[in-house]
């Protein structure tokens, strides 16, 4: 189940997908991540569809990791007496906290009290993904007044955006503290939290989550870009999500800002998804327009991890086409010369750390011998992070001993995970070696006799007698032939010795 691409695709379950035959069909287009979204669907469907995603796994014998994506403070209007009102440009209107009054044309609850505490005079009200736009005119305790800037219809429940406004309200609602209970048990390797704010924001939800699973940033509030350096060290992941991040900022800073974040994440190595109306037309259209084939292959040359389908397989009529031409997208961007030459125009300056500069050495090790694979035998994912992060020519074939390491490299750029068999976790290095070579061949990363590169992180657990994966040893990495996996490896296997390592 090799895929012959970098960037990884990331498509939501939902109503057009909730079945094993369709997750399954998703998956074989190109799938790497599934998303469950806590926004929609009940805890029954999620565990179902969950169930399908793991049933797969085991059948193909590949790590594919779930992602679960929480709601988060979504700020939301109240009902009107006849379901909708219309308001017109210069009318004056009322928000205010009274949730047991029916709306009308002069007034509707905001059930929010945290924002009749943020907003002053002057401040800009959004209504309905922008298309309503309001300013504050008086304040008060439970309420405020509001001038009419752009009139139209808004109905019951629509979304309410305040930009600009750094709200007093944590990014996890008690719906989500029940949602993230159940994600947990279920076995969720990401949760994806809503409308980050602050890095404050991310260390609340780590002391929930712990090292249970990933934890990624989703980038939709203004606010959340000026502190963006610390979320994404903060982060697993990053997610820019460019609905309500669109919303929030004029249409024009969107895609700068989108450059930034993909920028900050490659410089430390987080992946990094652009996510939100990739493929929008094809919700209803079985083909994209030529422009949303542009913004994915922008996002690819980007050099972003990932790129994410929301609605086009959750709800739309096409989602396995969705995914097929996604994968076709960014397997003709990868081929073309101009996307290595970005890639290579782009690339972060190494730290001074030794994972840095053993994995850059990797890079240009393998670049200049044009090695078929680099393989990085990782406990943590610490070790395959630091190779994605330099983007080489060849592969990555990340192998650890622990699933959710597993799982979330499979959202990593350019890696292919592999989790050792429990039996296997802490085995003599030479069963190791020969499962490489078994799994390198098997999925045509490379023929016997051909020359891999083999990295060794610090903490990776092995019980050879020369402890060279014992946790603590020294890193190194290592060019290896690859042998027949059919023959069995003696114990004066070449990483047996340091006289071998490179570094």
């Amino acid at each position: 189940m090799r895929r012959y691409r970098a960037t990884k695709i990331v498509a939501t379950l939902g109503p057009s997908s909730s079945t094993a035959d369709i997750i399954e069909e998703l998956f074989m287009s190109g799938v790497d991540v599934f998303r469950l979204n806590f926004s929609h669907g009940t805890h029954d469907t999620h565990q179902k569809n969950y169930d399908s995603i793991r049933l797969l796994e085991e059948k193909y014998r590949r790590p594919v990791s779930i992602m679960q994506d929480l709601q988060g403070p979504k700020l939301r209007i109240g009902k009107f007496e006849k379901g909708a009102v219309t308001l017109c440009e210069g009318q004056q209107f009322t928000l205010d906290l009274k949730e047991e009054l029916l709306g009308n044309h002069e007034r509707v609850s905001v059930p929010h009290p945290e924002v009749f505490e943020a907003v002053r005079e002057g401040t800009i009200l959004l209504i309905n993904d922008g298309k309503i736009r309001l300013r504050v005119s008086e304040t008060y305790k439970d309420s405020c007044e509001v001038f009419v800037l752009t009139g139209g219809k808004i109905s019951d429940h629509k979304g309410l955006n305040v930009p600009g406004v750094a709200l007093p309200i944590s990014s996890l609602t008690p719906k989500d503290h029940k949602d993230l209970a159940f994600g947990l048990k279920m076995g969720v390797d990401f949760v994806a939290l809503s409308f980050v704010q602050k890095p404050d924001d991310i260390k609340e939800a780590r002391e929930l989550i712990g090292t249970r699973a990933g934890i990624i940033a989703k980038i939709e509030k203004p606010l959340a870009v000026q502190h963006i350096k610390e979320i994404v060290r903060l982060s697993d992941a990053v997610m820019i999500a460019r609905g309500d991040l669109g919303v929030e900022m004029l249409p024009e800073d969107v895609p700068s800002v989108q450059k930034q974040v993909v920028r900050e994440c490659r410089a430390v190595g987080r992946p990094v998804i652009v996510a939100t109306q990739m493929l929008e037309t094809m919700v209803e259209s079985p083909t994209p327009t030529r422009a949303e084939a542009s913004d994915v292959a922008c996002a690819v040359y980007e050099g972003s991890d990932a790129v994410m389908l929301s609605a086009e397989t959750a709800a739309g009529a096409h989602p396995v086409e969705a995914v097929t031409i996604m994968n076709r997208i960014i397997e003709r961007v990868e081929g073309d010369s101009y996307y290595r030459m970005i890639l290579d125009t782009l690339h972060p300056i190494p730290e001074a750390t030794a994972s840095d500069a053993i994995t850059a050495a990797a890079r240009k090790i393998s670049d200049t011998l044009s090695l078929k694979a680099i393989v990085t035998l990782t406990t943590s994912g610490g070790t395959a992070l630091r190779a994605a992060r330099e983007r080489p020519n060849a592969p990555i074939v990340g192998i650890t001993p622990d699933r959710l390491t597993a799982h979330l490299l499979a959202l990593t750029w350019g890696t292919h995970a592999i989790q050792l068999p429990e039996e296997l976790a802490e085995a003599p290095l030479p069963t190791i070696m020969n499962l490489v070579y078994r799994a390198i061949v098997a999925e045509d990363f490379a023929a016997t006799g051909d020359e891999i590169l083999v990295t060794v992180g610090a903490q990776f657990k092995g019980t050879d007698k020369h402890h060279v994966f014992k946790a603590g040893s020294t890193r190194g990495l290592f060019i290896l032939k690859v042998k027949d996996p059919r023959e069995e490896q003696c114990e004066d296997h070449p990483l047996s010795s340091e006289a071998h390592q490179i570094a």
